[in-house]
This record gives C-alpha cells, sequence and structure tokens, in this order.
C-alpha cells in the first residue's frame, strides 16, 4: 500500500499546529481514544495503517458525500400486475426491475469506508475503524476550534471535496503515527 500521508493539502489543511492542538484535546479526553470497543488498546501504526486504506479504497471506488436515497422506487409499482403479460415478458421485466435496483455504486462516505476498511480485515478492524474515528474527530476539533465538532458531520457539508476529506484522512494518518501508542515519546499524550 502506497503511503499518501504527506501530501500537499493536508499539510496545508491541517497544519502542524492543528494536529498538536489535536493531541492536547486526545490529553484532556475523559476516555482514552486509543481504546476500541474491544476494550484493547490500537496503536498508533495500526489506526495510521487503517486511515491510509481508508484513503486507497476511496481513490478506487469514489467517494460520496453522502448517499441519494431520493431516487423515485415507484418504478416497479405495478410491475407485475397487468394481466395482459405474458409469463416470458412478466419475468423479463421483474429481472430487468431487480438488475436495475440491486445495481451498486461503489462510491462510499467517509463513514461507509472506514468501516468497510474494518470489515476487510487485513488493514484494520472494528477497534482500528472507532478509534480511527476518534482520531479524526480531534483532528477536525482542532481544526474548526469546536469541541462538539465530528468528522463524519464535517465531511458531509455541501462544499466538501473528495480532496478534502484525503487530507483529513492523511493528516489523521500523520496524527497517530506522531501522537499514538507506540511511538516514542507519545504516552505523554495518550489519555
Amino acid at each position: 500500500m502506497h503511503k499518501t500521508t504527506n501530501t500537499p493539502a493536508a499539510s496545508v489543511m491541517f497544519t502542524d499546529s492543528t494536529l498538536a492542538k489535536a493531541a492536547e484535546l486526545v490529553a484532556g479526553s475523559h476516555r482514552s481514544v486509543w481504546t476500541g470497543p474491544s476494550g484493547e488498546e490500537s496503536t498508533g501504526e495500526s489506526v495510521a495503517r487503517h486511515l491510509e486504506a481508508t484513503i486507497v479504497l476511496l481513490e478506487q471506488d469514489g467517494w460520496v458525500r453522502v448517499y441519494d436515497f431520493s431516487r423515485d422506487r415507484s418504478n416497479g409499482a405495478g410491475l407485475a400486475d397487468d394481466d395482459s403479460m405474458t409469463v416470458k415478458a412478466m419475468l423479463r421485466a421483474l429481472v430487468r426491475f431487480v438488475r436495475d435496483e440491486s445495481s451498486c455504486d461503489p462510491q462510499r462516505t467517509l463513514f461507509t469506508a472506514l468501516r468497510h476498511v474494518g470489515e476487510d480485515g487485513s488493514h484494520g478492524d472494528t477497534d482500528t475503524a472507532y478509534v480511527a474515528g476518534s482520531v479524526l474527530d480531534r483532528v477536525i476539533q482542532a481544526h474548526t476550534g469546536s469541541g462538539s465538532a465530528q468528522a463524519m458531520a464535517w465531511s458531509e457539508r455541501q462544499h466538501r471535496t473528495h480532496a478534502d476529506i484525503t487530507a483529513l484522512l492523511a493528516a489523521g494518518a500523520r496524527f497517530a503515527r506522531t501522537y499514538g501508542p507506540g511511538v516514542a515519546g507519545a504516552q505523554e499524550w495518550a489519555a
């Protein structure tokens, strides 16, 4: 897997001072940011790998700000209700409808991409997905100055771009490698 954590967009949007502020937020957290749902701690390196795998997945399949569930689903209403249809015509129409409705758009939201990398198992797991989300939240909180900011909501803003998401993920990976458990000197920042 190639590393994309030092992209120019990431260093411009999310500076070293932003990451240092995020480290202060992690240190002040009431619970450990690095502990996942299993109760076990994830290393900064494992979280960084998860975030980088998410970048690769989004580059491969595409990113979408939010899923569009507003598609008109009524096109199948009454599909097989026409008594004059032959069985062959009815089956053909039914197969066409199922094929059209089940077509998978590979694009993913940030949340879905993080989860899918965790489900894959080769670059992360449920814990690293959870911790990666917490790390991204702290980076966004430091970036926006809002203690209640969440990375997923930030990623869904109408003006957000794929480059913004890649920059966030790269900054999160840089943060995890710099301040996460398993990094020499990082223990003073770990909460």
